[in-house]
């Protein structure tokens, strides 16, 4: 008979077969079971006996008694059955895309997830004690946090920043999870080298969505790192413009989970933050989370996980202070406005970006984001100083790679009188999270203002052989007023535009018949390029392929790829992926170079009949 918290079966004769259909309860532990059927005499003899079959057992947020239903087959069919998705990057103002084939239904990738749990410290220790808390997603959720990284553990991946990659893969590389997962389980539970933050949040996506948690990938825009818990960060330069190690990031990547918050106070339940990217210890090991999104919303930074981290993340004050050769610190400026901007994540209805922003702060300036702050430990502290007597303002031209293009720096007196000052203006190189990889150049000037424009050209020639893998210059301008003491400091951040690739497929796309794709795109570098590489993925259709290019001149380059498609259904090629390696031998530096922008969408025939029985077929490009 059937009992909600029980193991129960129910059997039906048919045919002279006897079917039996085995129930679980909602809350029971995920993994891998073993089953034998054992056919009974009526004395209790055993007459026959089935080989062991095994299968796993996974959370199911369609049962409205699991801890993970989602009551929304919309939002069930994005966050657990699509295997593809899309992560954000840029900036807050210039938001650009990376297409991630997560493959959370891939051969072999459910042995491997369950594989990472088995893998954990405590699962090590003490696996019966282990395997006992598998039916809370609160804890496998953190558990995953903890092993996608490789930092305390037998994690997945390693994560580095500084742009050495030579003994691994460069973290712009890799173009979905399941290559990640595979050479983790394949190099018996190796870390894999490397990732940044959207590689982490890709992997662990893929994980809790085979396990059956919904899940989605999020980007927080201007994220801060509070490394101190005071819910604000100090942004400190000196008086060359050289900033201390940065707290406060482009962007950073994490996921939301969906689940019961059994162990907290009602209203609570829904999304929960979890970030697998290794940032600061939580119970002495690299993970965060799960935190409920509104938690941090409502500013309750005593809830488990993590929650003031998070919140600071996104609501976190930026002061900078100028740090003078003795040591003295003088204040800029404090902004409680700049962290936290356009938190998004892939729409359920298309391949377009959801603002949830409001699900995580109230509007800037209100009344309730007063009381919130204040909630969280944080009086409302100084804001932006109104505006002095020389203000500062920053505007650039169209940034493509490759080319020449200007800044421009406006100093705006709004005095009765001119005023001398001295204008400092630099440019670096910096990867998404705030890291200076170079100085590309650097200007200074004495001026007399009543209204003044200084225009700043940055040149391929000065930024190309600096510029990281991320293809992001940060310009700063510094004007200090001999005869008074409001300095001011403005900075622009400016992701340079890639060339775009072009995707065409040639002919009927038919099962077990060869397909080709022609992939193009145009050089706009005023060098030649070598050492190139296109990487090919699609879910259901191909696994990622790499195709080497020769010597590439400034001009277009084209290349075919075959492959077969295996099922007839709609697909995309989800992923295309241009590096190079390097640029001419006259450059020193090695110039990493990332392309990915479009995926096309075709339909798969099962045959040459089914094609000319539906009237033709239509291919579309469309921009991810």
């Amino acid at each position: 008979s059937q009992d909600n918290g029980k193991w129960w079966f129910n059997q039906r004769n048919a045919q002279g077969e006897v079917m039996l259909t085995l129930h679980s309860p909602a809350d029971a532990l995920v993994g891998l079971y073993s089953m034998t059927v054992v056919l009974l005499s009526a004395d209790g003899q055993i007459l026959e006996q089935t080989k062991p079959q095994t299968f796993y057992l996974l959370f199911n947020p369609w049962c409205k008694d699991d801890s993970v239903y989602l009551p929304s087959e919309e939002l069930l069919q994005e966050y657990i059955l699509n295997e593809n998705g899309i992560l954000y990057q840029g900036s807050w103002d210039d938001i650009t895309t990376v297409l991630w084939n997560f493959g959370q239904f891939e051969k072999d990738v459910v042995d491997i997830c369950f594989e990472v749990l088995d893998n954990s410290p405590t699962a090590l220790k003490n696996s019966e004690m282990e395997i006992a808390n598998r039916g809370s997603p609160v804890y496998v959720s953190r558990t995953i946090t903890a092993m996608v990284n490789a930092n305390d553990d037998r994690g997945v991946v390693s994560g580095r920043w500084d742009g050495k990659y030579s003994d691994g893969v460069v973290p712009t590389r890799w173009t979905g999870s399941v290559p990640i997962l595979r050479r983790w389980s394949e190099d018996g539970g190796q870390k894999v080298r490397y990732g940044q933050c959207w590689v982490f949040t890709g992997v662990a996506c893929t994980v809790l969505r085979c396990l059956g948690i919904p899940t989605r990938c999020i980007t927080n825009y201007s994220s801060a790192h509070d490394t101190d818990a005071n819910i604000s960060v100090d942004y400190l330069f000196n008086d060359q413009l050289e900033i201390s190690p940065s707290i406060f990031r482009n962007y950073h990547c994490w996921v939301e989970s969906w689940m019961k918050r059994d162990d907290l106070p009602e209203g609570y339940d829904g999304w929960q933050v979890l970030d697998p990217t290794p940032q600061e210890r939580s119970d002495g090991i690299f993970c965060c989370g799960p935190c409920p999104v509104r938690a941090v919303k409502e500013g309750e930074v005593g809830f488990k996980y993590d929650t003031p981290f998070v919140f600071s993340e996104v609501n976190a004050d930026l002061i900078v202070w100028i740090v003078h050769p003795d040591g003295e610190r003088i204040q800029v400026s404090q902004n409680s406005k700049v962290i936290g901007r356009n938190i998004s994540t892939k729409s359920v209805y298309g391949d377009f970006r959801e603002d949830i922003t409001a699900n995580y702060k109230y509007p800037e300036g209100s009344m309730k984001e007063r009381e919130v702050y204040k909630k969280a430990g944080r009086q409302v502290g100084q804001k932006n100083k109104g505006p002095g007597q020389l203000e500062l303002f920053i505007k650039h031209a169209p940034a493509i790679h490759g080319t020449d293009f200007d800044v421009i720096i406006e100093v705006y007196n709004a005095g009765r009188e001119d005023t001398d000052a001295q204008l400092t203006v630099t440019s670096n190189a910096i990867t998404y999270n705030s890291i200076h990889r170079a100085e590309c150049q650097r200007k200074t000037t004495s001026l007399t203002v009543p209204a003044h424009k200084e225009v700043l050209r940055l040149q391929y020639g000065h930024y190309g052989a600096c510029v990281s893998e991320h293809h992001m210059i940060r310009v700063t301008a510094l004007l200090q007023p001999t005869d008074q003491d409001n300095i001011i400091l403005q900075e622009i951040n400016i992701p340079l535009k890639m060339p775009v690739l072009h995707i065409k497929i040639i002919g009927k796309a038919i099962v077990s018949h060869k397909l080709t794709a022609h992939i193009s795109f145009n050089n706009s570098l005023p060098v030649s390029l070598q050492g190139g590489v296109f990487t090919v993925e699609g879910a259901g259709l191909t696994e990622a392929k790499e195709i080497k290019t020769q010597y590439v001149l400034v001009l277009e380059i084209m290349q075919m790829k075959k492959f077969i498609p295996l099922l007839s259904s709609h697909f995309k090629i989800h992923r295309i992926h241009f590096e190079v390696k390097n640029v001419l031998k006259e450059h020193a530096t090695i110039f990493e170079n990332r392309l990915i922008f479009q995926q096309l969408s075709f339909t798969v025939f099962e045959s040459i009949q089914q094609i000319s029985g539906s009237g033709g077929s239509t291919f579309s490009c469309s921009l991810a």
